[in-house]
């Protein structure tokens, strides 16, 4: 076959890429063809995305395709973080400028909602965890803040929704993305309309669902006039970055996997058929998201490495500029198990001064607090893998699977001490890679779209042959035990 030539787009919650992706029948090929910093922007007291500055970026790394050899490409795909949203009025234009799942106008906003319906049963339909910035906690503060908002949008697009149709004109809601805002029918697959009823979210504000793979089409005449023409097809790729991510997992067909999709977020979770909804699941705040080929994402959402990014941003506030090297570095200085945090404790959430959070956090439940920029950075990292571990056996008992290994993809790899404390505290091995996961699944989506890949399986497969795996066998077991026990006595119970 001639080679496969694909252009994808990933958005992170601080930076953006274009990544040309190449397929040539046995392996992929990735190379970065643009790179920009996704800023939000704190206004009028709304923290929110620049979603132009986004899109002039995106046309950017299409345009440099267009003046470039990569010029052949035949399809684009966007993925981005999770629940995040704007509307677009009748005429088509947009309203407002998305808000940032970081904005305060959710804080105490679930007892609101949960007035209206209990979170047992908007659970019992969505499967979704409790997190005050899910898509449908955002609904309620429209309705109940800025009412007049949503009176008068036509429709509801997800951000990377939003940016195909800017793309394209055509308006339609990808599945992934929207299963991570607890708007979704779980065991349905469809949007729950008799639960956002209850809540005076109108049905009509919602485009149509389409799955993974679904071919949007060409960009816009307008567009192509003002960048240059250009063939490719915009894909609807598994558009939420974690259902991506796990598309790239390097498992072997058949395998159950447990994965981590790691980065600002640690997402950790398997692979299901059907959602698993209990009364444990739910008291575990575990959440039943959607992936390719109707697979459901199994999975708990951790707050990874913002606890360490958003630290450091703070040092670098306070006039340290220190890179993630020497805070790794420091960390090891430091004495091991001096003190634990719950790493999804509200209290982390924002932004600001992470580190004066963890050690209130410390000291308020009676342990050593760490003063040290190494004793904080070694007190993140053993708390995010202990919580891991937590995971993992909470999966276990209500999957009634045992997983021998974890997969860590994404680039949280790169933290290869993170890995190597992941192996330890589990007491599993773990492989790590490839980095550029969620990029790489976008990319292999827009392959199985092609028709050049049959499906799923067969792109894992592709990606085992095409980029390097670490791995990292466990050490020092005993001691994570006792640090384990110590970590669930303060932060939370064992199943």
């Amino acid at each position: 076959m001639s080679e496969l030539k694909m252009l994808a787009i990933d958005l992170g919650a601080s930076s953006g890429r274009g990544i040309v992706g190449s397929f040539d029948g046995n392996k992929f090929s990735i190379r970065e063809n643009h790179r920009f910093p996704n800023e939000p922007v704190n206004i009028s007291g709304s923290f929110c995305w620049d979603i132009l500055r986004i899109f002039h970026e995106i046309k950017s790394s299409i345009s440099k395709c267009i003046l470039s050899d990569d010029k052949d490409i035949k399809s684009i795909g966007i993925d981005t973080w999770g629940v995040d949203y704007s509307f677009i009025d009748k005429n088509g234009v947009l309203m407002a400028n998305p808000y940032h799942y970081r904005d305060d106008r959710t804080i105490g906003i679930q007892p609101y909602a949960f007035n209206k319906v209990p979170f047992k049963d908007i659970y019992s339909v969505t499967g979704i965890q409790t997190m005050n910035f899910n898509t449908l906690y955002q609904l309620c503060a429209d309705l109940r803040d800025r009412k007049y908002i949503v009176d008068n949008a036509d429709k509801l697009l997800f951000v990377p929704d939003l940016l195909n149709y800017f793309l394209t004109g055509e308006k339609l809601t990808e599945y992934t993305i929207a299963s991570t805002g607890a708007i979704i029918d779980a065991k349905e697959r469809k949007i729950a309309f008799d639960l956002l009823n209850k809540f005076g979210i109108r049905n009509d504000i919602f485009c149509d669902l389409v799955m993974p793979g679904n071919r949007i089409g060409k960009l816009s005449k307008g567009l192509r006039n003002e960048i240059g023409e250009i063939g490719a097809d915009v894909v609807n790729v598994a558009a939420h970055d974690t259902a991506s991510a796990v598309i790239a997992v390097p498992a072997k067909k058949g395998d159950d996997f447990v994965y981590i999709s790691s980065g600002t977020w640690s997402l950790m979770g398997v692979e299901c058929d059907d959602p698993v909804i209990t009364k444990e699941s739910m008291d575990y705040n575990l959440t039943n998201e959607g992936g390719a080929e109707r697979k459901i994402r199994f999975l708990k959402n951790i707050m990874g490495l913002w606890l360490e990014q958003e630290s450091r941003r703070q040092w670098r506030r306070e006039g340290l500029d220190i890179s993630f090297d020497e805070l790794t570095a420091k960390a090891l200085e430091s004495k091991p198990f001096q003190c634990f945090i719950d790493p999804n404790n509200q209290l982390f959430n924002p932004q600001g001064d992470m580190p004066s959070r963890i050690r209130e956090f410390c000291k308020k439940t009676g342990q050593h607090v760490p003063e040290t920029i190494g004793e904080v950075v070694r007190c993140i990292f053993e708390s995010l893998v202990l919580c891991y571990r937590q995971t993992i056996e909470s999966i276990e008992h209500m999957t009634g699977k045992h997983y021998n290994s974890i997969n860590i993809v994404g680039g949280g790899t790169k933290e290869a001490i993170l890995c190597q404390y992941a192996a330890d505290a589990s007491n599993r091995v773990v492989y790590a890679g490839p980095v550029e996961a969620t990029a790489i699944g976008n990319i292999s989506m827009q392959a199985i779209s092609s028709g050049e890949i049959k499906n799923v399986a067969e792109a894992r497969e592709v990606v085992r042959n095409s980029f390097e795996i670490k791995v990292y066998e466990p050490h020092h077991t005993d001691a994570w035990d006792e640090a384990y026990n110590r970590y669930l006595a303060i932060c939370g119970k064992e199943f």
